[in-house]
């Protein structure tokens, strides 16, 4: 079964009371039992329900692996996946990566005991130059946020399979669409379905797929007993997002790749990121590893200068200002102040991540637009 197909069918089933096409929102907090322990199988809400069944099934398939579970946030897939280890398990991370992981790692599970240490994976040498015996999971994100670095993921898993390393790759800027890292080697996918899966700005919500047994019991195991799930009006707007996915993330490649090629011809923009370029470091290794380039593009205007880019990002009609990314509206974010500023100022420029950076979101509006509007803020 092809993608498209996939995002619309897997994992759902017309109401079998009703024969609703849509996935019911099953608001409920408990369900009636015939008997103690005797029940249809579902007992408590926050255990189960239908269609928070229905949306990780799907979002399994659509990552070709075999268990999804759903958490509140993206965040809250990240907790769950830090639960795994304990005190004196080393983390491998990349150096280029949400501010919101690095801020939970560093400021919440190091209080716990658990070591972290943010290594370039662009070039899989270092990776291997940077496990001890204590290592116990590599974390990459590809593409990563906000530079748009390309980590070769089947490379650092060789790397990390070898060694009995569990590696996780957030998948959130790709999608599944355009990557599938357990296709890869990856042993864990997190995504925060805030952005394209869900993609319309609408929802808040984190989900983790994999294809081990053990793993995934475990997860389910800290899923229930830490509580930090989605409600179903979340999970029923998640999988009407999902249903558009291919179409719209077809949009955002399309008009990414347009903008990113303005910017980079544009006599104020002095830097632009995004692997759709042929002179993108990472270029050649997205095309091997992803299916397009995705919506995400950043840029640095010349001169560097923090109140010119603070203009720039005041003055747009069209992309809207502020955090988030993935749906099909534009939005523009100042990294270093918005989604990046947990990570301390000497760590993000030592990283490549200026403080006049501007991030863009490339949303499904008719690009012709969203340039004259880059053109109009930029001057």
């Amino acid at each position: 079964m092809k993608f498209g197909t996939k995002a619309i069918h897997a994992g759902v089933q017309p109401d079998p009371t009703t024969g609703a096409i849509m996935t019911p929102i099953y608001q409920t907090s408990t369900y009636v039992q015939e008997s103690p322990g005797k029940h249809k199988g579902y007992e408590y809400a926050r255990t189960q329900n239908p269609t928070r069944d229905a949306l990780q099934a799907n979002l399994a398939a659509l990552e070709n692996g075999q268990h999804g579970l759903c958490f509140a946030s993206g965040l809250g897939a990240t907790d769950a996946i830090l639960k795994l280890f304990k005190p004196g398990d080393e983390i491998i991370a990349s150096s280029d990566l949400y501010g919101g992981t690095y801020r939970i790692m560093v400021r919440v599970f190091s209080e716990f005991g658990l070591t972290f240490r943010f290594v370039s994976l662009d070039d899989p040498a270092n990776l291997k130059a940077a496990l001890t015996d204590k290592t116990r999971m590599v974390w990459i994100e590809t593409p990563t946020n906000p530079l748009l670095r390309i980590v070769d993921i089947a490379a650092i898993a060789q790397i990390t399979k070898t060694r009995n390393i569990q590696l996780v790759v957030d998948n959130t800027f790709a999608s599944p669409y355009l990557q599938n890292p357990l296709d890869l080697g990856a042993d864990i996918v997190v995504h925060s379905v805030t952005k394209y899966i869900g993609g319309h700005s609408d929802t808040v919500m984190g989900a983790i797929i994999t294809n081990d047994d053990e793993t995934t019991n475990r997860l389910r195991f800290i899923q229930n007993a830490c509580g930090a799930v989605p409600g179903p009006q979340d999970c029923f707007l998640a999988l009407r997002g999902i249903k558009t996915l291919h179409v719209r993330m077809d949009r955002h490649c399309q008009n990414a790749q347009r903008v990113a090629e303005y910017l980079q011809k544009h006599p104020k923009v002095s830097q632009v990121y995004y692997p759709g370029l042929p002179n993108h470091p990472g270029h050649e290794l997205a095309k091997k590893q992803m299916r397009g380039f995705g919506g995400m593009v950043s840029f640095e205007l010349v001169g560097d200068s923090l109140p010119e880019a603070v203009r720039v990002m005041e003055s747009f009609e069209v992309f809207s200002l502020g955090e988030s990314l993935g749906g099909v509206e534009s939005l523009c974010t100042h990294p270093a102040s918005m989604t990046h500023a947990s990570i301390p100022k000497a760590e993000r420029e030592a990283n490549g991540l200026k403080d006049t950076l501007i991030r863009l979101s490339v949303g499904i509006e008719d690009a012709d637009d969203l340039i004259a509007d880059l053109e109009r803020a930029i001057g």
